[in-house]
Protein backbone atom coordinates (compact mmCIF):
# COMPACT_ATOMS: atom_id res chain seq x y z
CA UNK A 1 0.00 0.00 0.00
CA UNK A 2 1.38 3.56 -0.71
CA UNK A 3 2.30 6.32 1.45
CA UNK A 4 -1.13 8.21 0.08
CA UNK A 5 -3.37 5.14 0.29
CA UNK A 6 -1.98 4.67 3.93
CA UNK A 7 -3.26 8.11 5.15
CA UNK A 8 -6.54 7.96 3.21
CA UNK A 9 -7.26 4.70 5.38
CA UNK A 10 -6.74 6.08 8.44
CA UNK A 11 -8.16 9.00 7.83
CA UNK A 12 -11.60 7.38 6.76
CA UNK A 13 -10.91 4.89 9.83
CA UNK A 14 -10.46 8.43 11.45
CA UNK A 15 -14.00 9.80 10.40
CA UNK A 16 -15.48 6.54 10.81
CA UNK A 17 -14.85 7.08 14.84
CA UNK A 18 -14.68 10.60 15.14
CA UNK A 19 -17.49 11.93 12.36
CA UNK A 20 -20.86 12.49 12.57
CA UNK A 21 -23.37 9.68 12.37
CA UNK A 22 -25.15 11.28 9.46
CA UNK A 23 -21.59 10.85 7.10
CA UNK A 24 -22.08 8.06 4.71
CA UNK A 25 -18.78 5.98 3.98
CA UNK A 26 -18.79 7.74 0.14
CA UNK A 27 -19.09 11.46 2.00
CA UNK A 28 -16.01 9.86 4.41
CA UNK A 29 -13.77 8.82 1.13
CA UNK A 30 -14.35 11.98 -0.68
CA UNK A 31 -13.71 14.25 2.14
CA UNK A 32 -10.08 12.70 3.00
CA UNK A 33 -9.33 12.23 -0.59
CA UNK A 34 -10.37 16.04 -0.90
CA UNK A 35 -7.93 16.94 2.20
CA UNK A 36 -5.02 14.97 1.39
CA UNK A 37 -4.98 16.62 -2.24
CA UNK A 38 -4.92 20.05 -1.06
CA UNK A 39 -2.65 19.75 2.68
CA UNK A 40 -0.20 16.97 0.43
CA UNK A 41 0.25 13.92 2.79
CA UNK A 42 0.34 15.41 5.69
CA UNK A 43 -1.77 16.31 8.91
CA UNK A 44 -4.86 13.98 7.90
CA UNK A 45 -6.38 14.44 11.21
CA UNK A 46 -7.33 17.88 10.30
CA UNK A 47 -9.86 16.19 7.99
CA UNK A 48 -11.73 15.23 10.60
CA UNK A 49 -11.79 18.47 12.47
CA UNK A 50 -13.13 20.36 9.10
CA UNK A 51 -16.01 17.75 9.48
CA UNK A 52 -17.01 17.96 12.64
CA UNK A 53 -17.14 21.82 12.48
CA UNK A 54 -18.83 20.97 9.13
CA UNK A 55 -21.59 19.23 11.11
CA UNK A 56 -23.76 21.95 12.52
CA UNK A 57 -27.74 21.99 12.39
CA UNK A 58 -28.11 23.79 9.70
CA UNK A 59 -25.42 21.70 7.56
CA UNK A 60 -26.53 18.36 8.95
CA UNK A 61 -30.31 19.18 7.05
CA UNK A 62 -29.09 20.35 4.22
CA UNK A 63 -27.18 17.34 3.93
CA UNK A 64 -30.10 15.52 3.85
CA UNK A 65 -32.14 17.30 2.35
CA UNK A 66 -29.85 17.23 -0.78
CA UNK A 67 -30.67 13.43 -0.43
CA UNK A 68 -34.14 13.44 -1.65
CA UNK A 69 -34.79 17.09 -3.02
CA UNK A 70 -34.94 15.68 -6.54
CA UNK A 71 -36.97 13.00 -5.42
CA UNK A 72 -40.28 14.22 -7.72
CA UNK A 73 -42.39 12.40 -4.71
CA UNK A 74 -40.99 14.39 -1.98
CA UNK A 75 -41.40 17.88 -1.24
CA UNK A 76 -38.64 19.64 0.36
CA UNK A 77 -39.78 22.37 3.21
CA UNK A 78 -37.83 26.05 3.30
CA UNK A 79 -39.32 27.64 6.25
CA UNK A 80 -41.32 26.00 9.10
CA UNK A 81 -44.73 23.89 8.39
CA UNK A 82 -47.02 24.40 10.89
CA UNK A 83 -50.96 25.11 11.89
CA UNK A 84 -51.76 27.04 14.84
CA UNK A 85 -55.56 26.19 15.62
CA UNK A 86 -55.43 28.85 18.89
CA UNK A 87 -53.68 31.98 17.60
CA UNK A 88 -55.02 34.59 20.28
CA UNK A 89 -54.18 38.33 19.87
CA UNK A 90 -54.39 40.67 22.91
CA UNK A 91 -56.69 43.28 20.37
CA UNK A 92 -57.17 42.41 16.63
CA UNK A 93 -56.97 45.04 14.06
CA UNK A 94 -60.90 46.59 13.77
CA UNK A 95 -59.37 49.62 12.21
CA UNK A 96 -58.55 48.45 8.71
CA UNK A 97 -61.74 46.74 8.13
CA UNK A 98 -64.03 49.34 9.52
CA UNK A 99 -65.58 50.05 5.60
CA UNK A 100 -66.92 46.45 5.29
CA UNK A 101 -70.28 46.81 7.35
CA UNK A 102 -70.63 44.29 9.42
CA UNK A 103 -67.11 43.11 9.33
CA UNK A 104 -65.00 44.86 11.48
CA UNK A 105 -67.21 44.37 15.26
CA UNK A 106 -67.81 40.68 14.52
CA UNK A 107 -64.07 39.89 13.96
CA UNK A 108 -62.58 36.99 17.02
CA UNK A 109 -59.47 38.01 18.57
CA UNK A 110 -58.64 34.29 18.70
CA UNK A 111 -58.22 32.48 14.99
CA UNK A 112 -56.42 30.01 13.34
CA UNK A 113 -53.35 30.41 11.69
CA UNK A 114 -50.70 28.36 9.09
CA UNK A 115 -47.99 28.20 7.53
CA UNK A 116 -46.66 26.31 4.05
CA UNK A 117 -43.30 26.57 2.96
CA UNK A 118 -41.18 25.53 0.63
CA UNK A 119 -38.04 25.35 -2.06
CA UNK A 120 -36.70 23.52 -5.15
CA UNK A 121 -33.58 23.30 -6.11
CA UNK A 122 -32.12 25.09 -9.92
CA UNK A 123 -28.59 23.53 -9.76
CA UNK A 124 -27.86 19.55 -9.58
CA UNK A 125 -24.14 20.36 -9.23
CA UNK A 126 -22.22 23.28 -7.37
CA UNK A 127 -22.01 26.43 -8.77
CA UNK A 128 -19.19 28.42 -7.93
CA UNK A 129 -18.54 27.08 -4.46
CA UNK A 130 -18.27 23.40 -3.09
CA UNK A 131 -21.76 23.12 -2.02
CA UNK A 132 -23.28 26.13 -2.84
CA UNK A 133 -27.05 25.84 -3.91
CA UNK A 134 -29.72 27.90 -6.37
CA UNK A 135 -32.92 27.96 -4.79
CA UNK A 136 -36.40 28.42 -5.66
CA UNK A 137 -38.54 29.11 -2.75
CA UNK A 138 -42.54 30.15 -1.82
CA UNK A 139 -44.15 30.53 1.23
CA UNK A 140 -47.84 31.26 1.94
CA UNK A 141 -49.23 32.49 5.66
CA UNK A 142 -52.99 32.11 6.48
CA UNK A 143 -55.38 34.25 9.17
CA UNK A 144 -58.95 31.87 9.30
CA UNK A 145 -61.67 33.49 11.67
CA UNK A 146 -62.64 30.30 12.43
CA UNK A 147 -64.41 31.18 15.60
CA UNK A 148 -66.57 33.78 13.96
CA UNK A 149 -70.08 33.24 13.91
CA UNK A 150 -71.66 36.33 12.31
CA UNK A 151 -69.50 36.31 9.44
CA UNK A 152 -68.77 33.30 7.36
CA UNK A 153 -65.60 32.29 9.11
CA UNK A 154 -63.50 33.98 6.76
CA UNK A 155 -59.64 34.10 5.97
CA UNK A 156 -59.17 37.64 7.49
CA UNK A 157 -55.70 37.90 5.27
CA UNK A 158 -53.11 35.60 3.31
CA UNK A 159 -49.74 36.55 2.53
CA UNK A 160 -47.66 35.05 -0.28
CA UNK A 161 -44.03 34.99 -0.50
CA UNK A 162 -42.40 33.92 -3.39
CA UNK A 163 -38.33 34.05 -3.65
CA UNK A 164 -34.93 33.27 -5.57
CA UNK A 165 -31.79 32.75 -2.86
CA UNK A 166 -28.29 31.38 -3.29
CA UNK A 167 -26.81 29.89 -0.28
CA UNK A 168 -23.19 28.77 -0.08
CA UNK A 169 -20.54 28.02 2.51
CA UNK A 170 -17.57 30.36 3.61
CA UNK A 171 -14.11 29.19 4.47
CA UNK A 172 -14.63 30.80 7.97
CA UNK A 173 -14.54 29.02 11.06
CA UNK A 174 -14.82 31.29 14.32
CA UNK A 175 -15.24 29.73 17.66
CA UNK A 176 -14.74 25.65 16.13
CA UNK A 177 -18.29 26.51 14.17
CA UNK A 178 -19.19 27.23 10.48
CA UNK A 179 -20.42 29.87 8.41
CA UNK A 180 -22.09 30.35 5.11
CA UNK A 181 -23.95 33.39 3.35
CA UNK A 182 -27.44 33.95 1.11
CA UNK A 183 -28.52 36.64 -1.56
CA UNK A 184 -32.14 36.75 -2.68
CA UNK A 185 -34.85 38.77 -3.44
CA UNK A 186 -38.76 38.11 -2.63
CA UNK A 187 -42.21 39.43 -3.31
CA UNK A 188 -44.23 39.87 -0.30
CA UNK A 189 -48.20 40.48 -1.06
CA UNK A 190 -51.52 39.74 0.44
CA UNK A 191 -52.88 39.24 -2.95
CA UNK A 192 -55.56 42.04 -2.71
CA UNK A 193 -56.74 45.33 -4.10
CA UNK A 194 -57.70 49.31 -3.32
CA UNK A 195 -57.69 49.98 0.53
CA UNK A 196 -56.44 46.35 1.73
CA UNK A 197 -53.56 46.23 -0.66
CA UNK A 198 -50.40 45.38 0.61
CA UNK A 199 -46.69 44.60 -0.88
CA UNK A 200 -43.34 45.30 -0.66
CA UNK A 201 -40.27 43.46 -2.54
CA UNK A 202 -36.24 43.75 -1.16
CA UNK A 203 -33.41 42.44 -2.08
CA UNK A 204 -31.79 40.23 1.28
CA UNK A 205 -28.72 38.99 2.45
CA UNK A 206 -28.23 36.32 5.55
CA UNK A 207 -24.84 35.61 7.04
CA UNK A 208 -25.24 31.83 8.73
CA UNK A 209 -23.08 30.89 11.56
CA UNK A 210 -23.92 27.57 13.20
CA UNK A 211 -22.19 25.08 16.34
CA UNK A 212 -23.07 21.84 16.79
CA UNK A 213 -26.97 22.81 17.98
CA UNK A 214 -26.88 26.30 17.35
CA UNK A 215 -27.18 28.21 14.98
CA UNK A 216 -27.46 32.43 14.06
CA UNK A 217 -28.55 34.38 11.57
CA UNK A 218 -28.29 37.78 10.52
CA UNK A 219 -30.43 39.00 7.86
CA UNK A 220 -30.29 42.79 6.38
CA UNK A 221 -32.66 43.77 3.65
CA UNK A 222 -32.84 47.00 1.13
CA UNK A 223 -36.37 47.76 -0.17
CA UNK A 224 -37.12 47.94 -3.97
CA UNK A 225 -38.91 51.50 -4.31
CA UNK A 226 -41.69 51.41 -6.31
CA UNK A 227 -43.87 54.88 -7.52
CA UNK A 228 -46.15 56.48 -4.92
CA UNK A 229 -49.72 56.10 -5.66
CA UNK A 230 -51.67 59.86 -6.86
CA UNK A 231 -54.65 58.18 -4.38
CA UNK A 232 -55.53 55.18 -2.11
CA UNK A 233 -57.58 53.95 -4.49
CA UNK A 234 -54.55 53.59 -7.60
CA UNK A 235 -54.40 50.17 -8.99
CA UNK A 236 -50.53 50.79 -9.36
CA UNK A 237 -48.31 52.04 -6.98
CA UNK A 238 -46.62 51.91 -3.23
CA UNK A 239 -49.18 49.98 -0.89
CA UNK A 240 -47.35 50.96 1.52
CA UNK A 241 -44.67 53.74 1.76
CA UNK A 242 -43.76 53.50 5.29
CA UNK A 243 -43.48 49.93 5.70
CA UNK A 244 -39.73 49.62 6.62
CA UNK A 245 -40.85 52.17 9.64
CA UNK A 246 -42.44 49.46 11.35
CA UNK A 247 -40.76 46.32 9.98
CA UNK A 248 -37.18 47.92 9.89
CA UNK A 249 -34.65 46.81 7.71
CA UNK A 250 -32.18 43.82 9.20
CA UNK A 251 -33.63 40.64 11.09
CA UNK A 252 -31.95 38.60 13.97
CA UNK A 253 -32.80 35.08 14.22
CA UNK A 254 -31.50 32.39 16.20
CA UNK A 255 -32.24 28.73 17.26
CA UNK A 256 -30.67 26.13 19.33
CA UNK A 257 -32.01 22.76 19.94
CA UNK A 258 -31.38 20.59 23.14
CA UNK A 259 -32.36 17.04 23.23
CA UNK A 260 -35.86 16.59 21.63
CA UNK A 261 -36.38 20.29 22.24
CA UNK A 262 -35.81 23.10 19.57
CA UNK A 263 -35.92 26.81 20.50
CA UNK A 264 -36.08 29.43 18.34
CA UNK A 265 -36.05 33.64 18.51
CA UNK A 266 -36.65 36.24 16.07
CA UNK A 267 -36.28 40.09 16.34
CA UNK A 268 -36.73 43.02 13.82
CA UNK A 269 -36.06 46.50 14.78
CA UNK A 270 -36.30 50.10 12.61
CA UNK A 271 -33.26 51.68 14.81
CA UNK A 272 -34.79 55.34 13.49
CA UNK A 273 -38.17 54.79 14.57
CA UNK A 274 -38.05 52.42 17.66
CA UNK A 275 -40.32 50.07 15.52
CA UNK A 276 -39.79 46.29 15.62
CA UNK A 277 -41.08 42.72 16.33
CA UNK A 278 -40.23 40.03 18.86
CA UNK A 279 -41.25 35.96 17.90
CA UNK A 280 -40.44 33.18 20.03
CA UNK A 281 -41.14 29.55 19.82
CA UNK A 282 -40.63 26.14 20.97
CA UNK A 283 -41.29 22.58 18.81
CA UNK A 284 -41.46 19.19 20.83
CA UNK A 285 -41.86 15.29 20.32
CA UNK A 286 -45.62 14.75 19.87
CA UNK A 287 -46.40 12.06 17.76
CA UNK A 288 -44.62 10.35 14.50
CA UNK A 289 -43.31 13.19 12.63
CA UNK A 290 -45.88 15.70 14.03
CA UNK A 291 -44.27 18.60 16.45
CA UNK A 292 -46.19 20.10 18.96
CA UNK A 293 -45.71 24.02 18.39
CA UNK A 294 -46.36 26.70 20.86
CA UNK A 295 -45.13 30.55 19.80
CA UNK A 296 -45.71 33.76 20.91
CA UNK A 297 -45.28 37.35 19.27
CA UNK A 298 -44.95 40.80 20.01
CA UNK A 299 -44.62 43.87 17.83
CA UNK A 300 -45.65 45.02 14.55
CA UNK A 301 -45.71 43.59 11.41
CA UNK A 302 -47.48 39.87 12.71
CA UNK A 303 -49.13 40.18 9.10
CA UNK A 304 -48.78 42.68 5.84
CA UNK A 305 -52.29 43.93 6.87
CA UNK A 306 -51.00 44.58 10.58
CA UNK A 307 -47.97 46.13 8.85
CA UNK A 308 -48.39 49.28 11.43
CA UNK A 309 -50.08 47.30 13.70
CA UNK A 310 -49.12 46.83 17.25
CA UNK A 311 -50.29 43.32 19.12
CA UNK A 312 -49.23 40.61 20.65
CA UNK A 313 -50.20 36.96 20.42
CA UNK A 314 -49.56 33.67 21.67
CA UNK A 315 -50.52 30.06 19.91
CA UNK A 316 -49.84 26.73 19.86
CA UNK A 317 -50.56 24.08 17.41
CA UNK A 318 -48.64 21.14 15.46
CA UNK A 319 -45.48 21.46 13.02
CA UNK A 320 -44.44 19.25 10.31
CA UNK A 321 -40.53 20.51 10.70
CA UNK A 322 -38.68 22.50 13.10
CA UNK A 323 -36.17 25.22 11.89
CA UNK A 324 -32.96 23.09 12.04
Amino acid sequence: MSSTEDLESQCVLTLYQTGHDALTLKEIKSHCSKALKSSGSEKYEQAAEETEVLLGGISNRIMSERKTEFNPYVITPHKMNYILPAWKTNAINRQTYRSLQGYEENLEDTEAKFQLSLKVPLNTDSMFVEGDGLYLGFTLEAWWQIYANNISKPFRETNYQPELFYIAPLPWHPLGGNTGFVVGIEHQSNGRGQIFSRSWNRVYSHFLFEKENFALSIKPWVRIEEDRKLSPQDSDGDDNPDIEDYLGHFELAMVYRWNDLEFNIRGRQNHHTHNGALEMGITFPLWGKLRGYATGFTGYGESLIDYNYKQTRVGIGISLNSVL
